[in-house]
């Protein structure tokens, strides 16, 4: 090798590592700030791809939640909204500054409040698709909501007060009758699915086939501690190995940060070894014959103890996996859970070209 081979070889390997560092710098955290962002830096649309985007919004207590935006000729489609109306109303409005095409479908991926809490001000004419264990709890929730109601106004007529605002529960008409089902947006194919049980009891997934990306919704929280008030712990990790198994470049969770293709997939393994690890934790706890109250303090979550929100959700955490242990997790609500566990050890991770086809949705 030559004295100018040598040189050009040392400068290009020192530009390579010139690029690499921002991406080797930055911070694999849920936090904001020490991802060097403000919070007034949200919300904001993150482009994913040609008419698809990421929508992030800080919650309390200080992390995102996402969610994802398909613009099609025939409409939008929005998977996941926010955690009250004002908030929602805010990302119908950013969407506005890129498509002025009405939102035509809704994808409820978590039933939870802080995903669905603002629905009532998407368009009356918006279609759902829901699974049938979410839809059931959205039920429940309306009913507690509209007793929570009447108690906080007749409290309030008490006092000679108004009433304050209600809670409003939006409730889908009608669920998803199979594991998956597809919507033509005009130009985008989206497959809405359901990979199995995993935060919730009817998580659905939305992938761009074309676009090789999957939104996991709150079945994937990148730097979070796993969340599990509604969970199925073992079964959310069976959930996640069949997204793994996808031909997917781009995974976009829930809760956390939008990551590059690459590092989307690196948080997600690591999300997964953090179901693994904080399960057999919490069963080594069991083992030891600890009721849930001691193992809560017990526990030791090792570098997890530093993940977005450990504090609050790893006692909910012990909760839930001995309930697992000891049978007392409520079993499928549906008929679709059980049919759909039966098929999805070999249906939603085969290739495109698939010789069942989905049911498909157009308007």
């Amino acid at each position: 090798m030559t004295q100018f081979t040598r040189l050009a070889a040392t400068a290009a390997l020192m530009a390579a590592s010139a690029l690499a560092l921002p991406a080797a710098a930055q911070p694999r955290t849920a936090d904001p700030l020490k991802r060097g962002l403000q919070l007034t830096d949200f919300p904001r649309l993150v482009k994913l791809a040609d008419n698809v985007y990421g929508y992030e919004e800080i919650r309390q207590p200080g992390f995102t939640t996402v969610s994802l935006v398909v613009v099609g000729r025939n409409g939008v489609l929005i998977a996941d909204g926010q955690g009250n109306a004002q908030a929602t109303q805010t990302m119908l409005d950013r969407i506005r500054t890129v498509t002025n095409i009405p939102v035509r479908w809704y994808v409820v991926g978590s039933d939870h409040g802080d995903h669905t809490a603002g629905n009532s001000v998407l368009p009356k004419d918006v279609t759902f698709l829901v699974h049938p264990a979410s839809r059931a709890q959205l039920v429940r929730d309306s009913v507690a909501a509209v007793a929570a109601n009447a108690q906080a106004a007749a409290e309030a007529a008490g006092r000679g007060a108004a009433a304050p605002p209600p809670r409003v529960v939006v409730v889908p008409p009608n669920a998803m009758t199979e594991a998956e089902q597809s919507v033509d947006v005009g130009g985008t194919t989206v497959r809405v699915l359901f990979l199995g049980r995993a935060h919730t009891g009817g998580d659905l997934m939305v992938q761009l086939p074309r676009e090789k990306i999957l939104f996991m919704s709150e079945a994937y929280l990148n730097r979070v501690f796993p969340a599990m008030r509604a969970a199925y712990p073992s079964e959310w990790v069976r959930t996640v190995d069949r997204a793994l198994g996808m031909d997917v470049s781009r995974y976009v969770s829930g809760h956390g940060f939008i990551e590059e293709p690459a590092a989307s997939r690196e948080e997600l393994v690591a999300f997964r070894q953090a179901l693994v690890d904080v399960i057999a934790e919490v069963k080594r706890l069991h083992a030891m014959g600890l009721s849930a109250d001691d193992a809560i303090k017990q526990a030791n979550w090792g570098q997890y103890a530093d993940w977005f929100i450990a504090g609050q959700q790893a006692p909910v955490a012990v909760q839930k996996v001995y309930e697992e242990i000891e049978g007392k997790l409520m079993p499928p609500p549906s008929a679709l859970d059980v049919e759909g566990d039966r098929k999805l050890d070999e249906l939603p991770y085969r290739p495109a070209t698939e010789t069942r086809r989905p049911k498909t949705h157009s308007r």
